[in-house]
């Protein structure tokens, strides 16, 4: 349960306390108030880090580096800054430095305390609640410095304001004097801002650095120099003129330290670019306006009372899009250049304006014919790639992690937006951009006969009843259990193999679906080729769960999905087209870890007179673990035939050999795909199964050397 209790110092905002049940008797009589442990401030965010920064593995460090950054930015989008730098130090630490106005150092009334030791230590305490002080910013809830700070083994901030550097320190949010440096330094209790040296008075900024709490992360949680890469890259995109340099001196592994530097004067527009992987059919568009809406909120009146009162806000809208010539859709959203990955109603609203503005454009054309159905939103996405933003004061969000916009005016204000500049555009007579928007109705149109096809296809082909079963492929040796969560199908690569795996499997549970050769490229190819092409639409048919955006796991035939390939080049050349098309069209699968590749034997070393309950046979997966076994044989003075079995492909094993090495569950090494980042597998897909060549022939030149081969299928 939870409760609401006034800070001590008599201000008027509140902060949550947390009561938890500490114990009662066994048989629950006498639970009193005595039982109730109240947590006060800060105690409630180290009791319970994941209500404020979601987990506290790598994405919950990351996320309190987010809060610290921001911070920043939200002085860049105020105008006040145009540098700032992060710096990941070779002690673990974490330093963020700006030269903003610097956080206020004068006291402030209600508390006694300075601006520093408030914004540090208070909960929804900072400069974005009473509106005069930030437009719009990042950092709504006023709770990420303070948060970050309690969940920090020592944190120290430096402010240049007023002609002096001002200073001060804190151990797990609790302020005080460091006698040493580090975290484990002694430190003393003790409250208040320290100043500094003397300084220049136009020098403002801030600079906070900090040691995340082993005790409250775990182990193994690391900063992401990537992730931190591409945060910096996007804000700079949403922030044209702002300079922002992250420098590495962690120097792991040996590395010198290294520092990248992102600064684009092309906003949003630029960034659309940079998205996109495709080749263009129309320029980037930009689709700005705004619009105002009212809300009532709670405000602090003279007497500390919060007063519901009715406001008048300012919503603006900036939005850059452009379609391509590809069938993937990419919607990148933010809110005052916070980003919002699971949309909000923002997002709502431009795809409803999107689809519904096509459509009547379509209509009026005629590019639709009377008797078509209306396009739908995948239809209008294919291809497009968008950067939404939106920026208001106080927006709703759903929770500190800010990944969904809540506030409600915003979809109907970027509708109206949308529907008017795109309209715009999709009506101009103007010579270029009424060819562009013609090749963008068109496309669109294109999709959605496509997508139409894809459904009749996916009905004529769907899974009959038991006695309609011979609709499914012919050379489907299927299995007899119904149960998806134990049932198995193993795609086999060629019918010689399949008949060798028919005498291997346990035909109660494990399922057989062969494919010739090497299927379609699908990463190169659209839905309706892929459709076409005989392999994948019977692995897409026996599967039974539709591909695309269609796609129904509930309705997936099979627990897990197999790939039986030769353990050779081209085996693992088939494994990665098949990892293609489960990736581009039935991607859940792989999200939920149910598709694996089996891992057949290279060698098999037959024992010379073996001992009573060894193995005749030993098996070896790789020409390293063959020689490594062959020594320790010869080390133990176990005889073995000197003719090694080398196997060119399943086809040379018999069926006892593939149940015992590679179908059997209680012998076989199965490899389990998965996805752990989301986008950076789609970039890898791009860049090794796509249309663009020359960036392939780049990696594999300046790759080939320090490629483990062991990871070749992953």
């Amino acid at each position: 349960m939870t409760a609401e209790t006034p800070l001590a110092s008599g201000r008027g905002t509140t902060m949550p306390s947390t009561a938890l049940l500490t114990g009662a008797d066994r048989d629950g009589s006498s639970y009193t108030a005595r039982h109730l442990l109240v947590l006060e401030g800060l105690e409630a965010v180290r009791k319970r880090p994941g209500m404020y920064i979601g987990s506290t593995d790598s994405r919950g460090l990351m996320h309190c580096l987010w809060e610290i950054i921001d911070n920043s930015v939200d002085e860049a989008l105020g105008g006040h800054c145009d540098h700032i730098e992060v710096i990941l130090h070779e002690d673990g630490s974490v330093e963020v430095r700006d030269n903003g106005r610097g956080i206020p150092v004068d006291v402030e009334p209600k508390t006694g305390l300075s601006g520093v030791e408030v914004v540090m230590t208070k909960l929804h305490a900072g400069g974005k609640f009473g509106g005069g002080s930030y437009a719009a910013s990042g950092g709504l809830h006023g709770v990420g410095a303070s948060v970050v700070n309690a969940l920090s083994a020592r944190l120290d901030v430096e402010v240049d304001r007023g002609g002096r550097t001002h200073f001060m320190s804190f151990r797990r949010g609790v302020p005080g004097i460091f006698t040493e440096p580090g975290p484990d330094a002694p430190f003393d209790p003790a409250s208040g801002l320290r100043k500094g040296k003397k300084i220049p008075k136009d020098r403002t900024g801030t600079r906070v650095r900090y040691w995340a709490d082993r005790q409250i992360f775990l182990k193994d949680a690391r900063f992401s120099l990537e992730n931190l890469h591409a945060r910096a890259r996007q804000t700079a995109f949403l922030v044209p003129g702002l300079t922002i340099v992250v420098r590495d001196e962690r120097g792991i592994d040996g590395a010198p330290p290294a520092e990248e530097v992102f600064h684009y004067e092309g906003g949003i527009s630029e960034f659309c670019e940079y998205l996109a992987q495709d080749r263009p059919i129309c320029d980037v568009l930009r689709l700005t306006g705004q619009g105002t809406f009212k809300e009532t909120v709670p405000v602090l009146d003279e007497r500390g009372h919060m007063i519901p009162t009715e406001v008048t806000r300012d919503l603006g809208v900036d939005i850059a899009l452009r379609w391509g010539t590809g069938y993937e859709s990419t919607v990148k959203s933010f809110v005052n250049i916070i980003a919002t990955p699971k949309g909000g109603t923002h997002v709502a609203g431009f795809e409803r304006a999107l689809t519904r503005t096509v459509n009547e454009v379509l209509r009026s054309t005629k590019l639709l014919r009377v008797a078509e159905d209306d396009v739908v939103k995948d239809d209008a996405l294919e291809g497009l790639t968008a950067v939404v933003t939106v920026r208001l004061a106080e927006p709703q969000f759903e929770g500190q992690t800010k990944e969904v916009l809540g506030t409600s005016a915003a979809s109907r204000i970027v509708a109206q937006v949308v529907s008017k500049e795109l309209k715009a555009f999709l009506t101009s007579t103007k010579r270029d951009a009424k060819q562009q928007a013609r090749a963008v109705l068109e496309k669109i149109v294109a999709a959605a006969r496509t997508r139409i096809a894809a459904r009749q296809h996916k009905e004529a082909q769907r899974r009959k009843t038991a006695l309609e079963s011979s609709s499914l492929p012919a050379k489907l040796a299927d299995c007899r259990s119904d149960d998806v969560e134990r049932s198995e199908l193993f795609i086999v690569e060629g019918d010689s193999a399949l008949g060798t795996a028919k005498l291997a499997r346990n035909s109660e549970f494990q399922a057989l679906l062969p494919i010739r050769g090497k299927i379609l490229n699908v990463q190169k190819s659209s839905v309706s080729d892929m459709l076409k092409n005989a392999e994948c639409g019977a692995i897409i048919q026996v599967i039974g769960a539709g591909s695309g955006r269609t796609f129904d796991i509930d309705q997936a035939r099979y627990g897990k999905v197999i790939f039986l390939a030769d353990a050779d080049v081209d085996g693992a050349h088939i494994r990665c087209l098949l990892l293609t098309l489960f990736q581009r069209y039935m991607r859940p699968m792989v999200e939920q870890g149910r598709v694996f590749s089996a891992v057949p034997p290279l060698h098999r070393i037959e024992l010379v007179n073996p001992k009573r309950g060894q193995s005749k046979y030993i098996y070896t997966y790789s020409d390293n673990e063959l020689r490594q076994t062959l020594l320790e044989l010869e080390s133990r003075g176990i005889r073995y035939k000197d003719s090694v079995q080398r196997y060119k492909g399943l086809g040379e094993m018999d069926a006892d050999q593939l149940a015992e090495t590679t179908m059997d569950p209680r012998h076989r090494t199965l490899r389990r795909i998965n996805i752990s980042d989301l986008e950076a597998a789609e970039k890898t897909f791009d860049l090794l199964m796509g249309n663009e060549v020359a960036p392939r022939k780049e990696f594999i030149t300046t790759s080939a050397a320090t490629m483990d081969r062991s990871r070749i299928d992953i």
